[in-house]
């Protein structure tokens, strides 16, 4: 079974565009109501260490189910004829005009943000250091909102496609939202089948695949729902056929840039793929570039301005989506084409500091290819194998192995001193990735067994070098800083 996700463009009736933004206001109120109680407890911790405070997801949806129904959620005060004031416990009053999954999956994710800074913290988490969540604020965040498919009491799911129309999905609470897409590839992976059982024998109708949850979010001034889908695996004849043990090539290296997005060769030079880069943000900055002035000339908080940022949100979704349906056209050609891939280890992080070229790598979405490759590659049964990051992939000959000091970022030909090899820059990195796979894969594979008794080697790394493996601290045999000097 494989995990992937369906994308559909709502249609609302306005009528139910109000009930889409309510349930997305929930969400962002539930969050805030949750980081509320959390921030609550720290500081009441302070001066009582006894005091539990909420931080896991179930913790935090246990803590604001005891909370809307108590005072300070909402109270009413009734004046009865004879002058006297009653008051009145109603909690949250308007808590069941939304799904209750609501406030739920809101503090599931509260859990998530605060897992992660605890992670951070500990110096745990990998990438970049997260700070403590903060509160979501209407018009800055993004309006989303997430529903699980439970069953009802008669079986039937709550998140239904094509129910009443084919072009239309079924949420809980909110009822059936028409969606702009064709639903057939998805109603097909969800009609019920025949099957025998494997335990009884006796036949039992079951769905190919089964509907998680939904995420209604909203881009622009459109409405989207993404439906996270358990689906079965990929035919076996649209999978790549397995390659013997023995064999460690075929694998076709792909080199990013920005002349060109991506060239795939072979070890050999062969070229077998280039893709001419899209640059939706550079076709579309013009526009973007308007509608940011009409925003600013607009009055703050006036009726004009509203719609203009509606204009200028709507430029940029228009650019988002442009960027990624050609980076799913891209990464989908190259896993079902090529069954061995070899990528480079690109530190994008590092390389958009430079301001001349920082817009340019952020319009490439060099990490966002590298992502839909991974998760494709399982699907098609493709090999990806990403390079050692100081690997010089472009300043290395692929003739002779001969690496050149110095190329600039203007030298579009590769040129060897040593053979004379001319080829182009980006066909020839994509050349030596995918040697530089071939060469690790092999060596890999010569590399001894050592839970079956391989020969073990006095060789650096192994157990016969005298490594500590415990510590990591340096041993008596082994060279510091000048290890080359003892050596010769």
């Amino acid at each position: 079974m494989r995990h992937t996700t369906f994308r559909f463009a709502l249609a609302p009736t306005p009528a139910q565009a109000a009930m889409l933004a309510r349930h997305a206001g929930a969400s962002r109120f539930g969050y805030n109501q949750c980081l509320g109680l959390v921030t609550k407890a720290l500081a009441t911790r302070r001066m009582d260490p006894q005091v539990r405070v909420p931080w896991s997801g179930f913790d935090l949806i246990k803590a604001f189910n005891a909370w809307k129904k108590t005072e300070e959620a909402g109270r009413l005060f009734v004046v009865a004829p004879d002058g006297t004031i009653i008051k009145q416990v109603t909690g949250l009053g308007w808590r069941h005009a939304v799904s209750a999954q609501v406030f739920e999956e809101a503090a599931v994710d509260l859990g998530r943000a605060l897992s992660a800074h605890t992670e951070a913290k500990a110096a745990v988490r990998k990438g970049r250091r997260v700070g403590f969540p903060r509160r979501k604020r209407k018009g800055r965040c993004r309006d989303s909102f997430r529903l699980r498919n439970k069953s009802g009491n008669g079986g039937a799911s709550g998140i239904r496609v094509g129910e009443g129309h084919p072009r239309s999905v079924t949420l809980p609470t909110i009822g059936t939202v028409r969606v702009h897409d064709d639903t057939r590839r998805l109603r097909r992976l969800l009609r019920a089948t025949a099957e025998n059982k494997p335990d009884t024998g006796q036949p039992e109708t079951t769905p190919w695949a089964k509907v998680l949850f939904a995420t209604v979010s909203r881009r622009g001034t459109r409405w989207y729902v993404s439906l996270n889908v358990q689906a079965p695996d990929v035919h076996i004849q649209r999978r790549h056929p397995l390659r013997p043990a023995d064999d460690q090539g075929g694998y076709v290296g792909v080199d990013r840039g920005l002349a060109a997005f991506a060239v795939a060769a072979t070890a050999d030079g062969t070229e077998v793929g280039r893709f001419t880069p899209a640059k939706p943000l550079q076709h579309g900055i013009v526009g973007l570039r308007r509608q940011s002035r009409a925003v600013s000339r607009r009055q703050p908080r006036s009726r004009n301005r509203a719609k203009a940022i509606r204009r200028l949100s709507r430029q940029h979704a228009r650019i988002a989506d442009a960027r990624r349906s050609f980076l799913h056209a891209v990464s989908s050609q190259l896993v079902k084409t090529h069954d061995r891939l070899c990528l480079e280890d690109l530190a994008v992080a590092n390389l958009i500091r430079n301001k001349h070229l920082a817009r340019a790598i952020g319009d490439a979405a060099w990490a966002e290819l590298a992502r839909q490759l991974g998760y494709k590659a399982a699907w098609f049964g493709t090999e990806v194998v990403v390079c050692d990051r100081w690997f010089p992939s472009t300043k290395t000959c692929s003739g002779c192995g001969l690496v050149k000091q110095q190329m600039g970022l203007a030298e579009r030909v590769f040129c060897c001193g040593g053979c004379g090899l001319v080829i182009d820059r980006d066909r020839n990195a994509a050349a030596n990735l995918a040697a530089w796979a071939e060469a690790a894969t092999m060596a890999a594979a010569r590399a001894p067994d050592r839970q079956v008794g391989g020969r073990v080697i006095n060789a650096p790394g192994g157990e016969g070098a005298g490594h500590r493996l415990g510590d990591g601290g340096t041993g008596s045999v082994e060279g510091g800083t000048d290890a080359h000097a003892v050596l010769a």
